[in-house]
Formats: C-alpha cells, sequence, structure tokens
C-alpha cells in the first residue's frame, strides 16, 4: 500500500509564480561535469520545516515555512535526491520498510516520489546481503543505500546497497514488469545469512531461498541487474557509494573496492576499481586498465565525471590511492568475450609532499590525523579545470587534507605540471567543490569550515565556522550558497567575494545529504525527511 507523505500542503497552497530559470536535476552533481551550482532563481529567502511546539506539556504542530511538502525517510539517509521528468528519486535505510511485507533487515530502501505532491509512485526494497564472514565488513552500519541515483530517458540508474548495480524503470509496476530481470519479489525477499563473501562459495553452499513476495503496482521494476561483489569478486569496505555517470550507451561505475575487516588486508587486488556497462542490457563492456591493488588506503568511493579538454572527452576519477585519474572513454571492444580495456590519460597526486613525508620519511596511512588520504569526493569540472579534495573516513577523524586546482591538458603523471594551485588548509573533506561561472570555488572539510575561493588562483577570499561535522556538499543556486550540518544546521550564505551569513535553519536530524534545487523547488534531504521548499502561499 502506498502512503501519503505526513506532510503535504500541494492541496491547500497555491504556488506563487514568478519567472525563473527551471530545469531538472537528473544526477548527482546535476550535470556530467558534477558541478554543483544549479540555474535556478526565484527560490525562497526564507524557508523552515514543521516544528512541535511545547506549551504547558502540550505538543502542537507549527507549519513549516514555504515548505511546499515533506516525506519520510527512515533514521539514516545519505542520498542526494535526483530530480526529473516529474518525480524525485531518494534512497534511505529500511527504518521505515512496511511489515509485515517486508521484513526489517538494516538494509534499504530506493523511493520514487511525485514532485509535487511527495506522494510515494514506488519503492524499492534491498535486504541488507549477510555472511558469516567475520571479515566482511560490508553493510554492518544500517546506513542504508548511500548512492545517489542517475536518471536518463525512461531508466534510473543506480548503485544498490548490496553492491549490485540496478537499472529501473522510471514507472515501476505500474506499466508492467519489464525484462529481462523479472525476479524483483525474490530479489525484495532476500533476507538469507551467505557463508561467504559473494563470488568466493559455490552456488551450492548458498542456504535456500524465501518465498517471493507477491509484486504490487507500487514497487520497484528492475530492467537488469549487475553484481559486482560476483561477477568481479570486489570486497566493498562498509558501504558502496557511486553515482553513476552515463555516456552515449555506457554507465562507469566505480566498484567501491576496499579492505576487509582488519583494515590492513586487500582481499581482492585484482578487482577493477573502474568498470563499464552497457546500459541497455548490464553487459561488462570494460575494466580499467590498471587495478590499484595494495596501493588503496580504506577503499573507492568516488564518483566518475565527464571533462571536455580541447575538444576531448576525459573520464575523470578520483581513486582510493589518493590519486585524480582521467581515462580515455572510448576503448575497444575485448576479445573472446573479455572486456575491453579503458586507457588512462594522465594521474595526478592529490597529497601534497607535507601530507605524505616528515623529516624524509613516509607517512603512515590515518596516524595522529597525519599522512595521505583518499579521494571519497568527486572531482568537478568546471572552467577548464579539475578541483577535487581528498579525505577519509570520519572515523579517522579530522586531519590533514588538500583541494587540488588540476589542468587537465596533459599525459601521463601530471602531479607537477598539471598543479594549477592547491589549498592545503582545506582539511580532510567529503565535500565535492561547487564552482561559479564568476570564478568561485566553495568547498566544505570535514571539520565544518566552509570556505570561498578564488577558482584561478586558490586565493581565499573569507571561512566560516558552520559549528558542526560536514558531509555534504555546498550547493550554489540563486545567488546563494547552502550547505547541511551533522548538527542538522543548514546554512544559507552570498555567493560572493564578500562574506554574507543570510540564514541559519534548524532541522530535526543530521544533514549528510547535499541541496538540490531543482524547477523552483530547494531539496533539502535530513536523517529522517525530505522536505521540498518552494514560494507559496495559502489560499484565501
Amino acid at each position: 500500500m502506498i502512503m501519503p507523505p505526513v506532510t503535504c500542503r500541494a492541496v491547500v497552497l497555491s504556488l506563487v509564480l514568478w519567472q525563473a530559470q527551471a530545469a531538472d536535476w537528473p544526477q548527482w552533481g546535476g550535470r556530467d561535469a558534477r558541478n554543483f551550482v544549479a540555474e535556478e532563481t526565484g527560490l525562497p529567502n526564507s524557508f523552515r520545516p514543521d516544528r512541535k511546539d511545547v506549551t504547558n506539556g502540550v505538543a502542537t504542530l507549527v507549519p513549516g515555512e514555504n515548505l511546499l511538502w515533506s516525506a519520510p525517510l527512515g533514521t539514516q539517509a545519505y542520498v542526494t535526491p535526483a530530480v526529473s521528468q516529474g518525480r524525485v528519486f531518494i534512497g534511505a535505510n529500511d527504518a521505515l520498510v512496511e511489515t509485515p511485507r517486508f521484513s526489517r533487515t538494516k538494509g534499504s530502501v530506493f523511493d520514487c516520489l511525485d514532485e509535487a505532491t511527495g506522494r510515494r509512485l514506488w519503492r524499492l526494497v534491498i535486504p541488507r546481503l549477510k555472511t558469516r564472514n567475520k571479515l566482511f565488513n560490508f553493510d554492518d552500519l544500517d546506513l542504508g543505500l548511500c548512492s545517489s541515483p542517475t536518471v536518463e530517458g525512461n531508466r534510473v540508474y543506480v548503485m544498490g546497497s548490496r553492491g549490485d548495480v540496478l537499472c529501473l524503470d522510471i514507472n515501476g509496476q505500474a506499466d508492467g514488469n519489464e525484462g529481462p530481470f523479472t525476479g524483483e519479489g525474490q530479489y525484495m525477499s532476500d533476507t538469507r545469512t551467505f557463508p561467504d563473501k559473494p563470488g568466493r562459495f559455490g552456488i551450492a553452499d548458498a542456504p535456500p531461498l524465501p518465498a517471493p513476495v507477491a509484486l504490487q503496482s507500487g514497487d520497484a521494476d528492475i530492467v537488469w541487474r549487475y553484481d559486482c561483489l560476483t561477477e568481479l569478486d570486489v570486497w566493498p569496505q562498509d558501504a558502496v557509494d557511486c553515482s553513476l555517470l552515463v555516456r552515449g550507451d555506457y554507465l562507469y561505475v566505480c566498484t567501491c573496492n576496499g579492505v576487509d575487516r582488519s583494515h590492513r588486508n586487500i582481499p581482492s587486488p585484482r578487482a577493477p576499481n573502474l568498470i563499464v556497462l552497457d546500459k541497455r542490457t548490464g553487459a561488462l563492456a570494460a575494466v580499467i586498465d590498471k587495478p590499484l591493488g595494495t596501493a588503496l588506503f580504506h577503499g573507492d568511493w568516488s564518483s566518475p565525471a565527464l571533462a571536455r579538454v580541447n575538444g576531448r572527452e576525459l573520464i575523470v576519477w578520483g581513486g582510493g590511492d589518493g590519486f585524480c585519474y582521467a581515462f580515455d572513454p572510448l576503448f575497444e571492444p575485448g576479445k573472446d568475450g573479455r572486456p575491453g580495456t579503458l586507457r588512462q590519460v594522465w594521474r595526478f597526486d592529490c597529497n601534497p609532499p607535507q601530507n605524505t613525508f616528515k623529516d624524509g620519511r613516509k607517512l603512515p596511512y590515518n596516524k595522529n590525523g597525519q599522512g595521505p588520504s583518499e579521494i571519497i569526493a568527486t572531482p568537478v569540472v568546471a572552467n577548464g579545470r579539475i578541483y577535487v579534495a581528498v579525505g577519509q573516513d570520519s572515523r579517522h577523524g579530522p586531519g590533514k587534507g588538500c583541494l587540488s586546482c588540476i589542468d587537465p591538458a596533459g599525459e601521463g603523471d601530471i602531479t607537477e605540471k598539471g598543479k594549477v594551485w592547491q589549498c592545503a588548509d582545506v582539511d580532510r573533506s567529503f565535500s565535492s567543490a561547487a564552482v561559479t561561472r564568476d570564478g568561485l570555488v566553495f568547498i566544505a572539510d570535514y571539520t565544518g569550515i566552509l570556505r570561498c575561493l578564488d577558482a584561478d588562483t586558490g586565493k581565499e577570499y573569507w571561512s566560516h565556522d558552520l559549528k558542526g561535522r560536514v558531509f555534504c556538499s555546498p550547493l550554489c543556486a540563486d545567488g546563494k550558497v547552502y550547505i547541511g550540518t551533522e548538527a542538522g544546521r543548514l546554512t544559507v550564505a552570498a555567493a560572493a567575494r564578500e562574506k554574507s551569513i543570510l540564514d541559519e535553519v534548524r532541522f530535526n536530524s543530521p544533514i549528510y545529504a547535499t541541496p538540490v534545487a531543482a524547477n523552483g523547488t530547494l531539496y533539502i534531504a535530513s536523517q529522517r525527511r525530505l522536505y521540498a521548499f518552494r514560494h507559496v502561499q495559502r489560499e484565501k
């Protein structure tokens, strides 16, 4: 049964009309360049979520300001929503999954909502992948879905929380079960505990499948599925977190390979870190020319971006070894059923020497806030440059980081000749950059410092303490910068060289997802709810 969101004002509010640059936001970063800048105007200057007011022991609901609707998510939500074709796509953990139809497994859900009302149109339930292998520390933290979706035409592409790449029909089961994959009922009921990591046990060792759930019109329709764990022996660390890049007929995917529970051993050093799938069939088309192997520090979590340099296209991706890589998207098909090869064009070490060496000795990874870091953020392409920061797992705490600005025109190791500038004042960071047309870079680090830098020189114009740890990226839209914190505070600043803090908005739970602006609406996902803010006025 499809339940409407608790808060929806679409029937009692009418929209204030204004002329605006309106556009969908169909993927992580909005477009292939992954630059977190939306060409939206007319967003509300002031907005507030609903809140409870307790007076003399009596709780009353205080309506939010310029709140179009809100929808429940779960208890943990890390997915930045995609907005496309009148729909909003977002994921969370399965804390609010409908029982007894589905089991609560500390897995995840992926929802398609109506853009105008927030009403859920369909849902995919993804049970947690459970194993008895004590070294396989995957999906143990009840994080739910972590990868933001990509929408193109009538297809939605997302990396599921079981380490698989899923192609979904944008209409769900409402228009029938489109194949070749037709086992959605079995997929959503798979609560088995496996003897080992998938790909490392025989089919005869697998426990029996539970009975499938009967499909309903409000369920998702999986068109095809590619299992990276089984097919490639990928060994993810904690969770998978890749937003897929579509180019032509192909998907470019970070497989999220990493360490085991010891945090020292790379169980699958030969697994490819970046792959290409045929978006029509899910078939493996190409793999990275040389796996990163034991050079990985912890894991691969960066998403690929598409750069156009002097008329040439490049797939740009941040590695788990701290290098930013560029690959030629064109590849020769493999022979005898083998995949083709993604050829590396250049690489750039995003860890400056002072973060890697001390007194002539190489610093170890993650010790006392020192040492090199991997790239978790997505490289951003803007103004003919690449902007990318380094960072580490939040449980490693704060430490030295760096934001690099790279000239992507070279080949080979371009660490020196491709360095435009580096800002070592940016500590370890999860954030991707937002680079404006007038040459400003906005970036936040894990400690909660938001910086405004000159895109050409790296000069700092201003910084601001957000008073909370930051996991998301800043969004620039309508002349403003929006960024949330783990403390549940959303800060709005002027996207300008002069510092001006315009507003601070409190939410009822942490904000880990990046704000999104699409079609005149600002979307903020907290850990528990997705909010859609827009200029609204009550009917008389």
